[in-house]
């Protein structure tokens, strides 16, 4: 399992946070980081689709986040997880830069996931997304670490 994202992270809790959550995955996630685009927009966001999708392979499983994307809450992703780990192709999360992903990636995704309608600083989605892709397997194992109901 892998993400791939626009943007190059620092040191810090941000990355802390994912290394830690990433490291519980099973398998491991794996980050693989791009510069950001230069330019106008549209030409921003070309260049970094040119790149992730050179990233990406034919035989991948690829799940695109963005806002327009499908907002489940934790039981659901841990279905939607569920089923796309059992088709048995590598599964690859991408996040966008500040422009968001183009069309063209939206366009090659497998599956389309937004983390809800709030805007969010790309390096923390990162640690979001993988904290919930840990959260899913979990709930998935029957683990106690999802706590569904409210006090």
């Amino acid at each position: 399992m892998r993400l791939l994202a626009i943007g190059r992270g620092k040191p810090g809790p941000e990355a802390e946070l994912f290394a830690r959550y990433a490291a519980r995955i099973k398998p491991n996630m794996a980050l693989q980081e791009f510069n950001d685009g230069v330019g106008a927009a549209v030409e921003i966001k070309r260049r970094e689709a040119e790149t992730l999708l050179a990233a990406i392979g034919p035989q991948d499983f690829v799940v695109a986040l963005d806002a327009g994307g499908k907002t489940p809450d934790s039981l659901d992703l841990a279905k939607m997880l569920t089923g796309w780990t059992e088709t048995a192709k590598k599964l690859t999360f991408v996040i966008g830069g500040a422009e968001g992903l183009d069309a063209s990636v939206i366009a090659r995704a497998d599956a389309v996931l937004s983390l809800g309608r709030l805007t969010w600083p790309h390096m923390l989605v990162r640690p979001m997304l993988a904290e919930q892709i840990y959260r899913a397997q979990m709930i998935k194992s029957g683990h106690p670490y999802h706590r569904a109901g409210r006090p």
